[in-house]
């Protein structure tokens, strides 16, 4: 291969990354913008919080779709697709006049996130062999993914002080615009090759279930997590999921081929593993950002800073990983990584009342920084390993799918235990920052087991066989 086209292709990796570190950096972007956004559009306190689930819920909802039609119709042309909806949404987002504007501009950015972000990882499967290669090109992949929801915290707090809360969306647009502008002239097309057939009945019951799950799972804190309302609405989701699984057993062309992709023991597992951590992350970014402002006094570019060395520290440990995959194989790295990601969440179980960055929050952070990078880069590797070119998307899809659900789900049991013993200490008659403190100390305990969980599913079920030689299947089929 000539050096200009081996150039040409780690472009195409900054450009997709570069895509990929905009779509994590929205779902936490806004949350240290909310008082501001709360303020300017008149929200209510209960429908605040959707400025951040309607992103969660259409991004969560559409992924699976996405990347089956990221496979079927070119995954270049959705990923372009993707970044107009994705840019437009950010610009009617920030001239939004009132909270239902804002709210609808933040759900059709989830929908442009799940169109753009499996197709980038499946044109990475597809520009780099399965092998050294590719697992340097996912090195760079799981330094953004995993840095992204820090730099979006930072990011956000920049911003919000600044500039105003509109420019934590107006930053997406000039990214969008000119990422859609390269795309073409970096990006080869790629598709399923041969018949080519849509199946309707799967789309529309596994955006429907996926949705439905999502929305029961954000609302759950509102509703109660025992409530009728939310157990209800997580059984017709899981029978809308059930039907969806039925018809696809039946179809001949299915939008998810069952048994089919889940035969490679790996995607299944480290599926469950991306559920697992995902589950534990999105709780830490949560209650580490309420200790720092509601209990040190952080204000929110204060609260931003004090994620730098935690995204520092991702994109280090991703290098390094990428280069520990190829030499020992996906397991070691992974499990090694969710043990030191539940090491730094016991560490930060132990935030005090009257502690302080450099005493609480420091060590912690680069310690799960390096358990994060570990963890992401082999995830995402593995998550890919051995698929058929043609599935590439399904399988991209499939693995933000089991983060954006473990992270909905994180969420929202571990919120639900925080704010319980918070509830409990008030009502024995403790001071409300000591109340919010053993809260935040309860619910990172458990998000430690989560990760426990995590290494011991990705031991047990991901192979420890090494994805080191090129496969020679990863080739585009240029258009």
């Amino acid at each position: 291969m000539s050096s200009t086209s081996t150039d040409r292709r780690w472009l195409a990796l900054v450009l997709l990354a570069a895509a990929q570190f905009v779509v994590v950096l929205d779902a936490s972007i806004v949350n240290v913008a909310l008082p501001s956004i709360g303020q300017s559009l008149s929200f209510s306190p209960d429908d605040l919080s959707w400025v951040v689930n309607a992103y969660t819920l259409a991004f969560g909802g559409f992924l699976l779709l996405g990347g089956r039609l990221a496979d079927l119709l070119g995954r270049r042309r959705l990923f372009i697709l993707g970044l107009i909806l994705f840019a437009g949404a950010s610009l009617a987002g920030g001239f939004a006049q009132s909270d239902i504007q804002l709210i609808i501009a933040r759900a059709v950015q989830g929908l442009g996130a799940a169109l753009l972000s499996p197709a980038a990882l499946s044109l990475v499967t597809v520009l780099f062999k399965e092998g050294a290669e590719r697992n340097k090109a996912m090195g760079v992949w799981g330094a953004v993914a995993g840095s992204g929801g820090a730099a979006g915290v930072l990011l956000g707090g920049m911003l919000t002080e600044w500039a105003g809360w509109e420019w934590v969306l107006f930053v997406n647009v000039p990214i969008g615009v000119a990422a859609a502008l390269l795309a073409p002239r970096l990006l080869p097309e790629s598709r399923e090759e041969g018949h080519r057939h849509f199946d309707v009945a799967g789309a529309i019951t596994v955006t429907a279930g996926l949705s439905l799950l999502v929305y029961s799972l954000v609302n759950a804190n509102e509703a109660g997590w025992t409530s009728t309302e939310t157990l209800v609405l997580l059984g017709v989701a899981l029978v809308i999921l059930a039907v969806f699984v039925v018809l696809e057993l039946r179809n001949r062309a299915p939008l998810v081929p069952f048994p089919g992709i889940f035969r490679l023991r790996t995607v299944r597992g480290v599926n469950l593993t991306g559920l697992l951590v995902a589950a534990a992350l999105f709780s830490m970014f949560f209650f580490i950002s309420l200790y720092l402002q509601q209990v040190l006094g952080f204000d929110a570019l204060e609260t931003g800073l004090g994620y730098l060395p935690l995204a520092g520290g991702i994109i280090v440990s991703a290098g390094i990983a990428s280069t520990l995959v190829t030499r020992l194989g996906v397991r070691p790295v992974l499990v090694a990584g969710l043990l030191l990601t539940a090491i730094g969440l016991l560490w930060f179980s132990q935030i005090s009342v009257g502690g302080s960055y450099l005493a609480d929050i420091l060590g912690p952070s680069l310690v799960s920084a390096f358990g994060l990078g570990f963890a992401f880069v082999p995830m995402t590797i593995a998550a890919v390993a051995g698929v058929e070119p043609h599935e590439a998307g399904l399988a991209s899809g499939m693995i933000n799918t089991s983060q954006q659900i473990g992270g909905a789900l994180g969420l929202a049991v571990l919120a639900s235990i925080g704010n319980s013993r918070r509830d409990s200490v008030l009502e024995a008659g403790s001071a409300l920052p000591n109340a919010m403190t053993e809260g935040f100390q309860l619910a990172l305990t458990v998000g430690a087991g989560m990760a426990i969980v995590g290494a011991l599913a990705a031991y047990f079920l991901v192979s420890p066989s090494t994805p080191a030689e090129p496969d020679g299947n990863a080739v585009p089929v240029m258009t």
